[in-house]
């Protein structure tokens, strides 16, 4: 039965981002119980092909991106793949008519990655930016709006915002290790050899931008979706703050983290709030 694989595909799918992504499993966990596995499909195929740039050095990156890109395009085709990932992705894909042109974006952003990069400019920053996070936060925005084209158009803008924001931070957080395993700046304009705290002040200034735009949109997300995408934001906001309370020096020789016991806590302060209704 198709329908036992389709389940047993988007089971892989959540069993994917449980194992990566603690603080992103959270947040869906906190969707209406109807979205979980479509917003597990799309966080198991964007994790698949980031592991392919970011993680499989000893093995021929480039070839393997492009036959997950040749799969994912001939699972949308055909309503059906033996890869699990790519099954589930499809699927959800066809149900909520994602467009094509983000799909392509997002893999565009992922064969960027393929080459170190000393610096991006402003231009390829923003290219990336678009590929690699705010498309996603589009893809997203697809299954929360289930169709209502109006909300989406209406809500468009802030998703790719919000999207922006917590992929910046992921490029504060993992500068050390980007740089130094990955060779990979994307930051424009940043010479690392002069990283300082005015730099790092500057790009949190944009960031702050960013999420005052992203936290617009949550307000306006459908009830079903809103408290899950603003379990997501509390993270990353204090993440954020985090990062913003640690020196350049100490950004550039270690992983900042929010512990495990700090996400419950957050999360249970954010669950009154929105019992409260004070978002």
């Amino acid at each position: 039965m198709k329908e036992l694989f389709d389940k047993v595909s988007y089971q892989t799918s959540a069993i994917v981002t449980k194992k990566y992504s603690t603080s992103f499993s959270l947040g869906i966990l906190f969707l209406d119980r109807a979205l979980h596995k479509h917003i597990y499909a799309l966080y198991g195929f964007v994790r698949f092909a980031d592991e392919i740039v970011d993680s499989f050095h000893d093995f021929r990156k480039a070839e393997l991106l492009a036959d997950f890109k040749k799969q994912t395009y001939k699972a949308i085709e055909d309503g059906i793949s033996l890869n699990p990932i790519l099954n589930a992705f499809q699927h959800t894909v066809n149900e909520f008519q994602i467009d094509l042109d983000l799909i392509e974006t997002f893999l565009k952003s992922m064969e960027m990655d393929l080459q170190p990069v000393d610096s991006f400019d402003e231009s390829k920053y923003e290219e990336y930016i678009l590929g690699s996070a705010e498309v996603v936060g589009l893809m997203c925005l697809k299954v929360f709006c289930y169709g209502d084209k109006e909300q989406y158009e209406k809500l468009h803008w802030n998703a790719m915002k919000l999207g922006s924001a917590f992929q910046k931070i992921n490029f504060l957080r993992d500068l050390n290790a980007d740089y130094h395993q990955l060779g990979r700046v994307y930051f424009p304009g940043v010479n690392m050899d002069v990283f300082n705290d005015q730099v790092k002040a500057e790009i949190e200034a944009d960031i702050d931008l960013d999420f005052k735009a992203g936290y617009e949109g949550i307000l306006g997300l459908p009830k079903k979706a809103r408290f899950g995408v603003y379990i997501a934001y509390v993270y990353y906001y204090a993440l954020f703050r985090k990062i913003k309370s640690t020196s350049s020096s100490e950004i550039l020789s270690r992983r900042v983290r929010i512990p495990n016991r700090n996400k419950y806590s957050l999360l249970l302060s954010s669950y009154l709030r929105h019992s409260f209704n004070i978002l």
